[in-house]
């Protein structure tokens, strides 16, 4: 079994993750001096999302610099100090790869302004004529994911593609030269060290032919996003195959996984379970997030549709679990309570596959509350002040003390890149350190089980001893059974033929019952 088939992978956001120098900011240095905590939590590897020069329009996915270094989160050198530390502790280390678009500040997109309409350069991105009998008019209908058309138009008159935001101009991936370059980029990073890489928006790269209208209800039913012509294309498996090969053969540093160690992994939202099967082919991606699982509601009938949806994995990659990311509300908030996300949590972990853990889904954050004033998500303005944006899940981690700072900066409470919210100081590392009952317990704890108790076939549906339709969840996980009570009455597991001691649960449980939104892990 590969390491990649059940792995637990920790999510850092670095400039919300912890800072070394005082300015408010997280950076590369203060998490390498913070890897310790993703090590003592029991994660095998740390997926690290973009560090890369950035103006910052979407939260660093905005890059200008595909293989640079944000200079204030630190240096080339920094990355490597992180990497050699990550390895050293036994963590594998994952960046992100954002291939679909580049900063409007990208040399590329600079130089196609320039260079004007039917060059080489404009021909790296999606430059087309607007309709209308002066193209005052956008090519097409296609609407941006972050509210408003998808097209802006430039000085001379040509409109250029952003599925996001406008500072984010799409790629146009038929060209040579953008393949070519992006190849190279994986490359650089392989020869840096890293162990995979997570692609971002890894089902919008190409386009369909003509760029076709999309019609009505864009970004409201992601179920149809494999109908929009802007997604899921077929050319993009070719692609993937192409990186696929490059990861298997390109030789590795000291340090750092064998090349058919490595892992890629989609982050494809596509809801269709044979549709994003394709995107984990033996020969294609590693891995899929599981998005349908991120988004179910707290119903047993709903997560338990998406868990046989998934498993057993039709496409021979790994399942992949997550209940939280930088994009997400965060689940306490999302769920209703943190008796309900403790619960989750040991459902997801006790899944056969892949798990993804958000930085401070362990110590049980909700969601924050981020002044309009300080908002930095560009959904805010590009809906009309109705959207809050993701903001709230990306407020620095409290690490310590009574107020904020909370330990993540050495500078003023005020100079954090978001406002940390008052009261944090139960959710801290050093307040949940010693509490048995502590979250932040509960995922150690989890974590080691979860690893004592492997799964023999990551891929494989577990046995399970609900029925679907019933308020509950009961399946065994090699010599573990997880039960999760989602109704409102007590459940007795010897009920359901569950036999075993209680190893860990997510909240006081009664005799040998489990009480409402509560989960229990049985040995």
């Amino acid at each position: 079994m590969s390491w990649w088939q059940d792995t637990v992978c920790y999510e850092l956001y670095p400039r919300a993750f912890a800072d070394s120098d005082g300015d408010g900011t997280g950076d590369l240095a203060g998490a390498t001096a913070r890897l310790g905590h993703i090590a003592e939590l029991g994660a095998d590897a740390v997926w690290i999302t973009p560090f890369y020069p950035s103006p910052l329009a979407d939260g660093g996915y905005d890059i200008a610099d595909h293989t640079g270094v944000a200079p204030d989160l630190g240096t080339p050198e920094d990355f490597d100090r992180l990497t050699s530390r990550a390895h050293e502790l036994g963590l594998k280390l994952i960046v992100d790869l954002v291939p679909n678009h580049t900063s409007d500040r990208h040399p590329w997109f600079r130089e196609a302004l320039a260079a004007g309409p039917g060059s080489a350069e404009r021909a790296r991105y999606l430059f087309r004529a607007g309709r209308g009998p002066s193209g005052q008019l956008p090519p097409n209908d296609w609407q941006s994911a972050f509210g408003g058309p998808a097209w802006t138009r430039v000085a001379d008159g040509e409109w250029y593609c952003h599925l996001h935001a406008p500072e984010q101009p799409d790629l146009n991936w038929r060209s040579p030269e953008v393949r070519s370059g992006f190849a190279d980029v994986l490359r650089y990073w392989l020869d840096r060290g890293v162990d995979g890489f997570r692609v971002d928006v890894a089902h919008a790269l190409f386009k369909a032919e003509g760029l076709p209208d999309a019609g009505p209800g864009q970004h409201r039913d992601p179920l149809r996003n494999h109908l929009m012509p802007y997604y899921d294309q077929e050319e993009l498996h070719p692609l993937y195959r192409e990186w696929r090969t490059l990861l298997d053969t390109h030789p590795a540093p000291p340090g750092a996984v064998p090349p058919r160690d490595r892992v890629m992994v989609a982050e494809a939202a596509v809801f269709d379970p044979a549709r994003l099967a394709r995107y984990i082919r033996p020969d294609e991606m590693h891995q899929a997030f599981n998005f349908a699982f991120l988004e179910a509601r707290w119903d047993a009938k709903e997560l338990r549709d998406v868990i046989d949806a998934s498993l057993p994995s039709p496409g021979g990659g790994a399942v992949t679990w997550l209940l939280s990311s930088h994009d997400a509300v965060r689940p306490v908030t999302r769920l209703g309570s943190a008796a309900r996300a403790r619960a989750a949590a040991l459902l997801m972990l006790a899944l056969p596959g892949a798990a993804y853990l958000y930085q401070g889904e362990e110590l049980g954050l909700p969601q924050a509350a981020v002044p309009d004033d300080r908002l930095r998500d560009p959904l805010w303005e590009r809906s009309g002040h109705t959207e809050r944006g993701r903001d709230g899940s990306r407020v620095p981690l409290p690490w310590s003390g009574d107020s904020a700072p909370y330990g993540f900066t050495t500078g003023a409470p005020d100079s954090t890149w978001l406002p940390q919210p008052d009261g944090w100081a139960r959710y801290t590392v050093a307040a949940q350190e010693h509490d048995p009952a502590s979250t932040l317990n509960l995922y150690r704890a989890a974590l080691r089980l979860r690893r004592e108790h492997p799964a023999p076939d990551p891929t494989a549906a577990p046995h399970w001893y609900s029925a679907p339709g019933d308020p509950y969840l009961a399946f065994r996980r090699a010599g573990l059974t997880c039960v999760v009570n989602l109704g409102p009455a007590p459940l007795a597991w010897a009920e359901l033929g569950v036999t075993g001691r209680p190893v860990l649960a997510s909240g006081a449980l009664e005799g040998e019952a489990v009480p409402g939104d509560t989960a229990v892990w049985v040995v």
